[in-house]
């Protein structure tokens, strides 16, 4: 910007030029500097995730620290199971609940976060939903799941990483694995055995709905109780699947609401509808 020259009283002088420009930039920089030194003092090894499995997530430690300020005596109850050995249907039940547009994003659902952003404003509140599987993982593994400002911005960072670092598949196997599906009970083969007692590889539709439903509030919900959030949400996953070709003829329900499967033995009801 150029100086312009004040005539007063016989005297020259001079405006000092804008400075505005160029602070800008030093504040940019400072907050460059500031991200990439956070990125390097708080990213973990994501690349070792690629083949071992995580001992003890970030979740599972600050249940225990609730569990033991409570004098709870809860036990963590996890079995790891590679992704062929998961049901389908749970596996796309899941990914309907949670994340339909997994295989598309590169870790970021951007309509659903400013969806959430817009609610957080109008509700006055801090809660930024609309996270995407990866970043469900991210928080899971390595975070408290205390909400804050600089915890999202972790999250986004792990987040972004682990899309570069580790396959789709990968990604959606450690998730499923490490899942909190309750008091204590963390991943799908857990959840299948306590809740259905059997193996994830086991499960049928419904109770792949079932599971998928309780996702948002997993110590809340049940998902082999008849709670009627349960109930609903598990019935719109469940009719999902059917529209899309997931669940066969075989696994629909019939009139009475009873689903049979191919060996015809009864399993427990799933209503057409929520009273």
């Amino acid at each position: 910007m150029y100086k312009r020259a004040l005539f007063t009283k016989g005297k020259v002088s001079f405006t000092v030029p804008n400075r505005r420009f160029p602070k800008f930039w030093f504040f940019l920089f400072l907050a460059l500097a500031f991200c990439s030194v956070a990125y390097f003092l708080f990213m973990p090894d994501i690349s070792r995730l690629k083949k071992k499995n995580p001992e003890k997530t970030a979740l599972m430690e600050y249940r225990q620290m609730e569990w033991k300020k409570k004098g709870q005596k809860i036990r963590i109850s996890q079995v790891w199971v590679p992704l062929p050995r998961i049901s389908p249907y749970l596996t796309k039940a899941v990914l309907i609940a949670e994340d339909d547009k997994f295989w598309k994003h590169e870790g970021f659902d951007y309509e659903s976060m400013k969806k959430a952003i817009e609610r957080d404003v109008q509700a006055g509140k801090f809660k930024f939903g609309g996270s995407t599987i990866s970043q469900q993982l991210a928080k899971n593994l390595f975070l408290s799941p205390v909400k804050s400002p600089w915890r999202k911005i972790q999250e986004a960072i792990i987040t972004w990483k682990m899309e570069r670092v580790l396959s789709k598949r990968r990604i959606l196997e450690l998730y499923l694995n490490e899942v909190e599906w309750g008091e204590g009970v963390f991943g799908a083969e857990a959840a299948a055995r306590h809740y259905f007692g059997k193996s994830s590889s086991d499960l049928t539709p419904v109770e792949a709905s079932r599971l998928a439903a309780v996702l948002p509030n997993p110590r809340k919900y049940n998902p082999a109780g008849d709670q009627r959030y349960v109930l609903s949400r598990a019935n719109l996953i469940f009719s999902i699947m059917i529209r899309r070709g997931i669940v066969p003829p075989e696994f629909e329900t019939d009139p009475a609401g009873a689903e049979k499967d191919s060996a015809t033995e009864e399993r427990a009801p799933f209503p057409a509808h929520t009273p």
